[in-house]
């Protein structure tokens, strides 16, 4: 393998997850935080500040940043329109009543009177669901005078606060009267219906509650929900429950001949669900069922998609892997699809000079606010060891995975075993000569007592997150005030004189 003359130095991207930017309070973890290597990078080397949210990554003006959006802005060098995006703008616009492969599905039910089954995440996070897609979905049915639909709700409490799930289904109860069509069958919490761990187990449970109806039985599902909250289970692990229309009558079950749509955008945390219920060899005994995924959940399944999105090209792993750069990506297995998926622009091909180091996340950061960092940094040691010529990108989440439970203090203890490792990290860097570029995909850590209080409808916030230049032989270059997230790929193109493609809207960072 030969590669350009050009790349003279290795260079390091590290993303730690959450970390934003503001001013100093009681709920700032990172200011809390024994720091000191952090603060000493502060002090030395160049810093800026970058929009991490809002329409600077393409989403509205006032939805925060998150950990999916700020990969993809950080790996394809533009502000990319997403899947959520595009489907708002169809609801807007009406053309989502027009969608092709929804009329069809759709249009098959009415002839046959299948029963219609709209399953995903209730919630207004985000990030893999949108509550207004569901709506749309209820429009549409209702437009084409179907009678028989049936909400599977996946209960959520990551991206939204806890305890929460109540105020949701009560809302959706509420649409689904005034639309005037629709009956809510089962509820589930996201840890059974939304596994990407491979814990079979767990998507079986949600299989045979919307299959053959098991699982805790209900005629009133927010008194079921908030029973749950009693017995001190939060939204998230609420284990199945079966709504029923008599004593020992369920609502519904998925029948033979009928017509299941996911609603939910994002891809990896339905593959399981829907490989189960309608994929061959899936789990127990499938019904013969018609199948729309709201996206493209994985091609290799061929299922009809309302959306489908072609990876963006020229993206930034692609272009060092043109130019034969060898590319290694290290992280845990919490953000192995941030990294690759999401910072890749969709493309989840493996390139050929990219190398991938992803360590199990395999307990929750309550118990383990460090996760994996050490062994992030022991992995970047060593791989430097072995590939002094290439390009590093390094996504440290622990901090990020503490604060989505809401706990100061565990992400406080995060952002100190963080420092111990950055400063691991970096000293490895220096001594190879290494160029390193720190930052953030999305903030959180800086605000962690509205997400404990419940006072944000979503865990991220909408803060700008730092960018600090760590260059072991000079001062480094001055960088310009008014970046985003989209500006970090093509400020490493040009640290390594190689020239950005057309696709990369962004623009080098530094001052020239």
């Amino acid at each position: 393998m030969t590669f350009p003359a050009r790349i003279q130095r290795p260079l390091a991207l590290v993303i730690l997850d959450g970390w934003g930017y503001a001013p100093r309070t009681e709920s700032n973890a990172i200011a809390l935080a024994h720091t000191p290597f952090y603060d000493e990078i502060c002090r030395k080397y160049p810093m800026t500040t970058l929009a991490a949210a809002g329409e600077a990554i393409g989403q509205p003006a006032d939805a925060p940043g998150n950990a999916e959006i700020g990969h993809l802005n950080l790996g394809t060098g533009r502000v990319a329109e997403t899947e959520m995006s595009k489907i708002r703008k169809a609801i807007a616009s009406g053309e989502f009543l027009e969608n092709p492969v929804l009329q069809r599905a759709f249009g098959r039910a009415k002839e046959t009177n299948a029963g219609i089954h709209l399953v995903g995440l209730l919630s207004d996070g985000g990030v893999h669901s949108s509550m207004d897609t569901l709506f749309a979905l209820l429009r549409m049915a209702k437009t084409f005078g179907i009678e028989k639909v049936f909400i599977h709700a996946i209960l959520d409490g990551l991206d939204v606060p806890e305890r929460t799930a109540d105020i949701y289904v009560e809302a959706l109860e509420i649409k689904l009267a005034d639309i005037g069509i629709g009956t809510i069958a089962s509820l589930c919490g996201r840890f059974f219906a939304m596994d990407a761990g491979e814990h079979w187990e767990r998507t079986a449970r949600a299989f045979t509650m919307l299959v053959h109806a098991e699982g805790e039985r209900t005629r009133d599902a927010v008194t079921s929900i908030r029973n749950s909250f009693l017995r001190g289970i939060s939204d998230e692990f609420i284990a199945p429950i079966v709504v029923e229309k008599a004593p020992d009558v369920p609502v519904t079950t998925v029948k033979n001949g009928d017509l299941l749509v996911f609603f939910n955008h994002r891809a990896d945390t339905m593959r399981q669900l829907v490989r189960s219920l309608c994929l061959p060899g899936g789990a127990g005994a499938q019904p013969s069922i018609d199948t729309v995924c709201m996206t493209e959940y994985d091609r290799s399944f061929n299922l009809p998609a309302a959306f489908r999105q072609e990876p963006e090209k020229n993206t930034l792993a692609s272009v060092l892997s043109e130019l034969q750069v060898p590319l290694v990506k290290i992280t845990e297995s919490a953000r192995f699809v941030h990294l690759t998926n999401y910072f890749d622009g969709g493309d989840v091909n493996t390139l050929d000079t990219e190398q991938q180091v992803i360590l199990s996340t395999a307990l929750p950061a309550q118990l383990w606010p460090e996760s994996q960092s050490f062994k992030i940094a022991d992995r970047f040691v060593q791989a430097l060891e072995n590939s002094s010529n290439g390009v590093f990108v390094i996504n440290v989440p622990a901090a990020d995975l503490s604060a989505e439970s809401g706990d100061l203090h565990r992400t406080v203890a995060a952002i100190r075993y963080i420092d111990t490792c950055l400063g691991g990290i970096c000293e490895a860097a220096h001594d190879a000569g290494a160029n390193v570029l720190v930052t953030s995909s999305h903030g959180l850590c800086e605000e962690i007592a509205a997400v404990r209080m419940g006072e944000s409808k979503t865990l991220a916030t909408a803060n700008r997150v730092p960018l600090h230049f760590i260059d072991p032989i000079g001062p480094g270059p001055h960088l310009r005030e008014n970046g985003s997230l989209a500006d970090v790929a093509p400020t490493i193109l040009g640290l390594l004189d190689i020239e950005k493609p057309a696709e990369m809207t962004g623009s080098d960072l530094r001052v020239m």
